[in-house]
């Protein structure tokens, strides 16, 4: 079945929210609509909708001409069964001691590796995006020194990738975290599948805002692979939630937004350890202060 999309952009917010919901109007209506910051510093938000059936162009162009954006680019879509191409292009991500494989791979890890297995249907947090495999290799270098961390915090966590991974190094309690519902449903699916439920506990939460979190603190370690803003933001709850001497893994991080993300977190107690690229995105591990 063909499938479309419309995208445009404009300044502020507010006006993406109001586009967003005025296009709820649009017959055929979008299956779905989807209201993003662009990650470009440039204040533009990205406003686009999925359709099952043709969009109506007239009406998208009226509707960016009132709210002040850039004219829809709508593209149809090919018909692609997408499970199976991420299975062909998706292959092994090695990172120090990890291998990130999906099941369709499992044959190829190798001895003595440290095997993470996502499943190729939920892609994201695989290890193929920057932030992922900066994260894996910054834990590589930290468990090198032969530091294991008691107590392990994953915010964000996606498909519980990073989580996993200190749990498959180190015998003690991983707690991981992640604001959307279904994140957290695909976490607990890998953490299962990785056989460490009995060692990572998966919670619904924003930041820190657990009971669960809250209880765990001071924790040793903590990723936290999301964006700038929300580090940003994390950072005084940050300097609370890492014991002195403990440690932050952050990510998601585009390499001109680092120095601002550094800046935040010696205001909250943190040196910086290391700072390691991969391609356009940065990874920060940081030191808390001694007490």
């Amino acid at each position: 079945m063909p499938t479309w999309t419309a995208l445009t952009t404009l300044l502020g917010k507010s006006k993406a929210d109001a586009l967003g919901e005025a296009m709820e109007t649009l017959i055929p209506e979008p299956t779905g609509i989807g209201v993003f910051e662009m990650e470009d510093d440039s204040g533009l938000w990205e406003v686009g909708g999925y359709f099952t059936e043709e969009p109506d162009h007239a009406g998208l162009a009226l509707l960016s001409a009132m709210h002040g954006a850039k004219d829809f680019a709508v593209s149809e879509l090919p018909e692609v069964d997408w499970v199976a191409h991420v299975r062909r292009e998706l292959q092994p991500v090695e990172a120090g001691r990890f291998f990130v494989y999906g099941a369709h791979d499992a044959e190829r890890l190798p001895q003595g590796r440290v095997g993470l297995r996502i499943e190729a249907s939920m892609a994201f947090g695989t290890g193929h995006h920057g932030t992922t495999l900066g994260c894996l290799e910054a834990l590589d270098i930290i468990a090198d020194k032969g530091i294991v961390a008691r107590n392990v915090a994953d915010i964000g966590c996606g498909t519980a990738v990073l989580a996993m991974a200190a749990a498959k190094i180190w015998p003690n309690p991983v707690i991981a975290s992640d604001i959307d519902a279904v994140a957290v449903e695909v976490a607990q699916a890998n953490v299962r599948a990785n056989g460490v439920e009995d060692r990572v506990h998966v919670v619904e939460a924003a930041g820190f805002d657990h009971p669960d979190l809250k209880a765990a603190q001071p924790f040793d370690l903590v990723f936290a692979n999301i964006l700038k803003g929300p580090l940003i933001g994390l950072a005084p709850d940050m300097g609370v939630a890492v014991a002195p001497e403990g440690r932050a893994i952050l990510s998601g991080i585009l390499n001109p937004q680092a120095d601002e993300v550094i800046a935040a977190y010696q205001k909250a107690g943190f040196t910086l350890d290391r700072r390691a690229e991969h391609g356009d995105w940065t990874t920060l591990t940081l030191l808390r202060k001694p007490a």
